[in-house]
C-alpha cells in the first residue's frame, strides 16, 4: 500500500469521528438550550467525508432527523463523494494505461 493511501484513509478515519463527536455533542448542547454547532458547520463537516458516521450517528441519537435539509443532503453528499472518487479513480487509471 502506497503512503498516500495510509494518509487518505488515516484523513477518511479522523474527520468521521470528529463528526459523530461534533453531531453527539450537538445534541448534547440542543437538550441544555445552549450555544449550538451551526447547520452550515455540520455540513461543511460531512462534506469533509463525515457524511457517512455523521448520518449513521443523526439516526441512532435521533437529531436532526426531521430536517430534511440533513436527511436528503448528506446522503446527497455521500453519492456525489463515490461519484467523484469513481471518477478520480477513472483517471488516474487511463493515465496509466
Amino acid at each position: 500500500m502506497e503512503w498516500y493511501h495510509i494518509l487518505i484513509i488515516i484523513y477518511a478515519v479522523a474527520m468521521n469521528i470528529a463528526a459523530a463527536v461534533v453531531t453527539v455533542k450537538d445534541k448534547e448542547l440542543a437538550k441544555k438550550k445552549r450555544w449550538r454547532v451551526s447547520e452550515k458547520n455540520l455540513l461543511i463537516l460531512a462534506a469533509l467525508s463525515g457524511c457517512v458516521t455523521m448520518y449513521i450517528t443523526m439516526r441512532a441519537i435521533h437529531h436532526k432527523t426531521k430536517h430534511k435539509t440533513f436527511m436528503i443532503g448528506i446522503p446527497a453528499i455521500f453519492i456525489c463523494e463515490v461519484l467523484a472518487a469513481i471518477g478520480i479513480y477513472a483517471f488516474f487509471t487511463m493515465q496509466s494505461a
